[in-house]
């Protein structure tokens, strides 16, 4: 970095969504922060957002960013120092301005199911009934018991999960599918029956499990601090993600799997995208060590021109078109 640091603040404001997860977890970071930074003080700014107000399936708004979109406005306009998220909701390119400062140490990247009786997926009657807002869940889901139903569900972690431990409101939903790191975080009852799903089935959405804290460019004092609990292996594997994700153009309507393992000198990511019938599947696997020419941003990018090379914007473009007629016929 370069320029002069500004003398350092005592008090910081945090910008972030009010839900339950996503306050807790910018407590965790807080907390983290103090560890390294005892006598600053830290003010939350709970946002709502796009995402928080629109009831949709995810897959019906058209729109990047919808869970972190305002947030990061009131770090751009002044009202919040940083911002926290769940590195999933980024989009891999920021507006003009602001930077992806920090990634601290990440949590499991798994998904789970959780279900009233704690069953397996494939343990589960014949025509059981999974609820999930995520389209690569869904279509995950549908490969491998094909004799489920997918339904859409939204909500808070709470919400959902009682609709199927608790059986309240709507109609019946006999598991969902969740992030691990997310129902960890919220720290979910003990009565919570839940089975981690196993990535060669169920490969999470890029950065899934990571936390993402969002600052302006120029705030340098802000960034250095930022960085005081930024975790090296956990960073190389979101920008090695977030890489492939740009390559491809994935997001909420066209879902592609990816997972970045990251060691001491070398880095490996799996990827993997489906056809809209989830007939067709596209997978990658890449491994390279960690050089001054060969960076994880790098890498992630070189898996995502081997899947361009497979035809996975061909896939691309049959999952935008179909969610499009799908969109119109609900009108």
């Amino acid at each position: 970095m370069t320029g002069r640091i500004e003398s350092k603040k005592s008090t910081y404001a945090v910008a972030t969504r009010g839900s339950k997860l996503a306050l807790a977890q910018t407590r965790l970071v807080v907390e983290q922060l103090k560890s390294k930074n005892p006598r600053t003080a830290y003010d939350i700014v709970p946002i709502t957002t796009k995402g928080d107000t629109d009831s949709r399936p995810l897959f019906t708004i058209d729109q990047k960013g919808i869970f972190e979109k305002e947030v990061d406005r009131a770090v751009a306009d002044g009202r919040a120092d940083f911002a926290v998220h769940s590195l999933k909701d980024v989009p891999s390119r920021l507006p003009d301005g602001l930077t992806l400062a920090c990634v601290p140490r990440r949590g499991s990247a798994n998904d789970v199911l959780i279900t009233a009786d704690g069953k397996t997926l494939m343990q589960m009657r014949r025509g059981s009934v999974i609820g999930t807002s995520s389209l690569r869940r869904a279509v995950q889901v549908t490969r491998a018991r094909p004799d489920m139903t997918v339904k859409p569900i939204r909500g808070n972690v709470e919400t959902r999960i009682s609709r199927v431990v608790d059986r309240t409101g709507g109609e019946k939903i006999d598991g969902i599918i969740l992030a691990h790191a997310g129902i960890t975080r919220i720290n979910v009852g003990s009565d919570t029956k839940y089975r981690i799903l196993p990535q060669d089935m169920f490969l999470p959405s890029p950065g899934q499990g990571a936390l993402a804290i969002v600052s302006k460019t120029t705030d340098e004092h802000t960034i250095k601090m930022l960085q005081s609990i930024q975790h090296a292996n956990s960073r190389a594997e979101a920008d090695a993600e977030r890489a492939l994700s740009d390559a491809v153009d994935s997001g909420c309507r066209f879902p592609v799997g990816a997972v970045a393992t990251c060691s001491e000198s070398s880095i490996t990511i799996k990827a993997d995208a489906f056809s809209i019938d989830g007939g067709e599947e596209i997978r990658v696997q890449i491994t390279d060590d960690i050089k001054e020419e060969m960076t994880p941003s790098e890498i992630g990018r070189r898996a995502g021109e081997e899947m361009i090379s497979k035809g996975v914007e061909r896939l691309g473009i049959k999952w935008r078109e179909g969610l499009k007629q799908w969109n119109h016929q609900k009108r």
